[in-house]
């Protein structure tokens, strides 16, 4: 599979422009950010790229004052694997859960510890995004539910589920890069719970959930709402993010007209956490 990373370089750089050209970035199919000041890496298919507009960088939004720099260099799945080993640092959300790759070691002691080889995949607890979704996780009383982790990326949302005493778990992406992730991430930790399956919402037609987990991006969570309300028990929560604090108002108001009450929202840097609930 073919990867290309687009290489943006921001005058004047600031983490604030960064994280607004990434949430742009990632609703048009860019999976994946490092951040390297004054530089921004993104990475994609190069089967999405090419069917881009091609003059998309320019029409990238960027705040007065600020000028863009890029390259696009084609990556081989070996090189990414490298990049991801030098720059994959582990972390600890809330001095409670623990989230590392297979060759970190002497790591601290944490409630859970989670074991997670990203790859191509979306979800380590490095982006703000991701790191909200497991803090509130942490939060959640998960015993004896059912979950759902809807665009799952690496999955480490679902094992983190499984960890806390779910009893059911389904985890969803619709790149298969992400799927296999999960399913080898699922094999690492050793859990027994969670299904892992390739699709869209489409797949959720009869199925039903105490708890919903969406970190995917505004776009995707506008159109798909009515999916997750549909599958949603009475009185279930729904945690969504890969918003930005920007768009939360808009969030809201679909939130209401898909029969969800607004239950609060989480901050951490620009991006936002909106957790709802059904009945």
């Amino acid at each position: 599979m073919s990867y290309t990373e687009l290489k943006i370089q921001l005058t004047p750089y600031s983490e604030e422009i960064a994280e607004i050209l990434i949430a742009q970035l990632a609703e048009l199919g860019f999976e994946s950010f490092m951040e390297n000041p004054p530089e921004l890496q993104a990475y994609t298919k190069t089967a999405l790229l090419e069917k881009l507009p091609s003059g998309f960088i320019g029409e990238l939004v960027l705040p007065q004052g600020v000028s863009i720099a890029h390259q696009f260099i084609n990556i081989e799945e070996k090189n990414w694997n490298e990049e991801w080993e030098s720059n994959f640092e582990p972390i600890i959300v809330d001095n409670r859960c623990l989230v590392k790759a297979s060759f970190h070691h002497n790591t601290p002691k944490t409630d859970y510890e989670i074991v997670i080889d990203p790859k191509m995949a979306f979800g380590t607890g490095h982006h703000q995004t991701t790191h909200l979704m497991i803090s509130a996780l942490l939060k959640y009383d998960v015993e004896g539910l059912s979950v759902l982790d809807m665009g799952c990326g690496t999955g480490v949302l679902a094992i983190l589920a499984e960890m806390r005493g779910a009893s059911r778990v389904v985890a969803i992406d619709n790149d298969e890069w992400a799927y296999r992730n999960t399913l080898e991430n699922i094999a690492i930790n050793g859990c027994k719970r969670i299904n892992a399956m390739l699709g869209d919402a489409q797949l959720l037609a009869g199925m039903e959930f105490d708890l919903i987990l969406a970190n995917i991006n505004l776009n995707i969570l506008l159109a798909d709402m009515k999916h997750y309300a549909n599958c949603l028990k009475t009185n279930g929560t729904l945690f969504m993010s890969g918003i930005l604090d920007k768009d939360v108002r808009g969030m809201t108001q679909e939130i209401g007209k898909n029969g969800l009450t607004l239950q609060f929202v989480e901050y951490k840097d620009s991006w936002a956490m909106v957790a709802c609930k059904k009945g």
